[in-house]
């Protein structure tokens, strides 16, 4: 059966500040603006429409100038928009983000879209969207009610559900919901907030040996933690597949959809039926691509290349 993929998630506008030279956070700092397409959701709708995977978008938009760019991009990158939802206002988030010469983030601030709307759309059509898809990406954290909708229908199909975080508050206070996911894939940041163990300065190996007591205790079937130019660990407790994917040495020119580019090929490894540390290692390749540029996605449309 071919893969059919539903990602349900948000849209953003990003506007990006790059210093022109080192960052003074209380002065003034010369540089370029930029406004970028983005949203967890969104980056990942594109990134696996980018990877020939046949991906549906479930979203909430804006009925204005820079909706419409959004809806054009998504469409020119084979998303499919069926279950895309228009409002006047709101539908849409603001992501403010400051970056170094070099694009490694310095700080930001999210405005999140009124969920009100995306959360009667999954009360009204869900059980449609989950039915007809194959896979479901949820990003996990959008709001509790969206979040346990979308995970008790997918369960009465038996749809693979794989979650990705957006802010972490409502996993933190729901934290059973990552054991009805297939895997759950966060950055060393989230998951010491999860674990409750400062993860930064711990080693790999230790972080390796606290990953896999974590997921074994919470009962989640597959974990992976991202640990940026070190690398990620991985752990899928029914396989007992676990290992260590070093980063590929990359030129940093924007470091920001990194992870959601890594989330994207990681679940792209696994939709193809791939051990989850091969599945990890495509992750790491679309995150290296897509630091490259100053898109928060990967544009590079070459399935042969990714899967060589």
């Amino acid at each position: 059966m071919e893969p059919n993929v539903v990602v349900i998630g948000t849209i953003f506008i990003d506007c990006k500040g790059f210093a022109g030279q080192s960052y003074n956070p209380y002065g003034r700092n010369l540089g370029s603006i930029k406004f970028v397409h983005g949203g967890v959701g969104r980056n990942v709708a594109e990134n696996l429409a980018f990877l020939d995977l046949p991906t549906f978008f479930v979203s909430t938009v804006d009925n204005a100038a820079l909706g419409n760019e959004v809806v054009n991009r998504l469409k020119n990158a084979n998303v499919k928009l069926d279950y895309l939802t228009f409002t006047r206002e709101n539908g849409m988030g603001i992501w403010l983000a400051v970056l170094d010469r070099s694009g490694n983030l310095l700080g930001s601030i999210s405005q999140m879209p009124d969920l009100e709307l995306l959360e009667r759309l999954i009360l009204e059509k869900g059980r449609e969207i989950v039915e007809a898809a194959s896979h479901i990406v949820l990003e996990i954290d959008l709001n509790e009610r969206i979040s346990r909708m979308v995970i008790d229908i997918a369960q009465k199909f038996k749809k693979p559900v794989y979650g990705i975080p957006g802010n972490l508050d409502v996993i933190l206070n729901n934290r059973d919901l990552l054991c009805h996911t297939d895997c759950f894939i966060c950055n060393d940041i989230e998951a010491g907030q999860l674990i409750g163990t400062d993860l930064t300065g711990m080693n790999v190996e230790k972080i390796q040996e606290v990953l896999i007591e974590y997921v074994e205790k919470a009962g989640i079937p597959s974990m992976v933690i991202t640990l940026g130019e070190r690398g990620s660990v991985y752990y899928d407790s029914r396989t007992q597949d676990q290992g260590y994917q070093p980063a590929i040495p990359t030129l940093v020119v924007d470091s920001s959809g990194a992870g959601d580019a890594f989330f994207s090929g990681t679940v792209m490894g696994l939709i193809r039926n791939l051990p989850l540390g091969r599945a990890v290692y495509y992750g790491t390749k679309v995150a290296s691509w897509t630091i490259q540029n100053e898109e928060n996605t990967c544009t590079r449309k070459l399935e042969e290349e990714v899967l060589a």
